[in-house]
């Protein structure tokens, strides 16, 4: 390795001293490597919220809401059941007008006596919910998507943190359905997405036991207090986000943890196998879009979160550095060498062997810990996953141009994944309705300024004296009270 850095490096100094190089690298050490090292004591240390003996909510306190544009509704038997199974006191399905009847086909066959069939006319996550919020009684609403599968003792454990009245959501873990069988091909998207999942399930965990932040509360399954959800404000707001010059009607999720934020409600991740949904993610090239998908929605909210509405920056400062901040500077591919390269830059002036020593530190502790620690409840769970690991460490590498082109690309916001799922994708950005032209200031730069003043008529006759913007609510007997506006004349004049 030494042979092969001084063959190819000792000519890329740009003119920079060995100490300005090791200044560099440890700024860039630090910058990257601080943030999984605390996320890792913390994570290692983190615990849920126990199931208290006399809990305040049930299952009897909780309404499910599921939107879907599914195409074949049978297949989504199986997670509809599981969900059932913990018994919630309502199971709410939206979907679009044309396909409502074969939903509620479905639903009349569910051993539930209360599932219940919404429509809107076009195909939107975000408006499909609003359907439903209004029609909530219950304490807790949990918003899932279609195609995970939960636990029997899930419900328990999602409704523990809510014995603390400033918690206004809860996620969980989770984990992807594996495919054992099948081409490599199959099998590496699939493990790929696996890890994706096993890398939230680290960081989310970390960083709501340092100051209770995430970048997001995921979608697939959450629960939350239905105050929040059906309030006026909220409801407007989750319907008209604006992203530019544009209205978003994507990146649901994210909107919900910004609002619970802006809010001052605190969050929480249950982390325990009882708490554990499974999901399915896609296990082909369709994968890809996924991942843009994702990047996409991060960018937009983090983007949001750090620059226009800011309240992380002082209620989250950790998360700000490391997960708003860290999506303008997570880029492996450019990272790992930089790092590497400054190492050996900056150690020019030691011997030969001391160079070796720490340049083979920084190799192993780059491919032989960060590139596992995140991943070590995979290789407990399945050893045979370790010859994965390779395939994982290129792909994290190609991930950070996957982030450049979502950067890129920010307009998009289709799924390419399912086959569903851009139905009416055109709605999801549309133009901001322009201003009506009678909002419009008329041009000039005066502006028409009218004083309240109070004129006092009686039987005798005072001098009309302009008063204080107020009115005289106890006038005295045989006086009558009125108020006019008088036109200010411009400063100038």
């Amino acid at each position: 390795m030494a042979s092969v850095m001084e063959i190819f490096l000792p000519n890329l100094g740009f003119g920079w001293s060995p100490s300005a190089w090791m200044y560099l690298f440890i700024a860039l050490w630090l910058h990257r490597y601080t943030r999984l090292l605390v996320h890792c004591v913390s994570h290692w240390v983190y615990k849920s919220k126990p199931i208290p003996s006399k809990p305040t909510f049930t299952a009897d306190d909780v309404t499910v809401i599921i939107p879907t544009i599914h195409n074949v509704f049978e297949e989504l038997r199986p997670s509809l059941l599981s969900i059932l199974a913990c018994n919630p006191h309502v199971l709410m399905l939206v979907t679009t007008t044309e396909k409502q009847a074969a939903l509620e086909k479905l639903a009349r066959s569910l051993p539930h006596p209360n599932v219940q069939v919404y429509s809107t006319p076009i195909a939107n996550k975000r408006l499909q919910v609003c359907e439903a919020l209004p029609k909530v009684t219950t304490k807790i609403t949990i918003m899932a998507d279609d195609d995970v599968t939960w636990p029997s003792t899930l419900m328990p454990w999602i409704l523990a943190p809510f014995e603390d009245p400033k918690i206004g959501g809860v996620g969980t873990c989770q984990r992807v359905k594996r495919v054992w069988e099948g081409d490599w091909s199959t099998r590496i998207y699939n493990w790929l997405g696996a890890a994706y999942i096993e890398r939230r399930n680290f960081e989310i965990s970390a960083t709501h036991n340092i100051d209770g932040g995430t970048s997001c509360m995921s979608g697939r399954t959450g629960a939350y207090r239905s105050e929040i959800l059906s309030s006026h404000d909220f409801l407007e707001g989750f319907k008209t986000e604006k992203w530019g010059k544009y209205i978003l009607n994507a990146d649901d999720d994210n909107f919900v943890t910004r609002w619970l934020v802006s809010h001052q409600w605190k969050t929480w991740i249950q982390y325990e196998r009882e708490c554990e949904l499974e999901t399915t993610l896609e296990n082909s090239t369709k994968f890809l879009y996924q991942c843009s998908r994702w990047a996409r929605s991060n960018w937009r909210s983090n983007w949001t979160s750090l620059v226009k509405e800011r309240y992380v920056l002082t209620q989250q400062p950790w998360c700000t550095y490391a997960l708003h901040i860290a999506t303008f500077t997570s880029l492996a591919f450019l990272f790992d060498p930089l790092i590497i390269f400054a190492l050996w830059k900056g150690t020019a002036d030691w011997d030969m062997e001391s160079r070796k020593q720490a340049l083979w530190a920084q190799i192993i502790f780059v491919f032989g810990f960060t590139k596992v620690v995140k991943l070590m409840g995979l290789f407990r769970r399945n050893p045979s996953d370790l010859m994965f690991l390779p395939v994982s460490i290129v792909f994290g590498w190609g991930h950070g141009l996957i982030k450049l082109y979502a950067l890129s690309t920010l307009k998009m916001t289709s799924w390419g994944s399912r086959a569903d799922g851009d139905t009416n994708d055109d709605i999801r950005l549309t133009p901001r309705p322009k201003r009506a032209m009678s909002l419009t200031t008329p041009p000039g730069g005066d502006l028409v300024r009218y004083r309240m003043t109070e004129k006092v008529v009686s039987e005798w006759q005072e001098p009309r004296r302009p008063q204080a913007v107020r009115m005289n609510t106890h006038p005295a007997k045989g006086i009558k009270p009125h108020v006019t506006f008088s036109l200010l004349e411009h400063p100038s004049g």
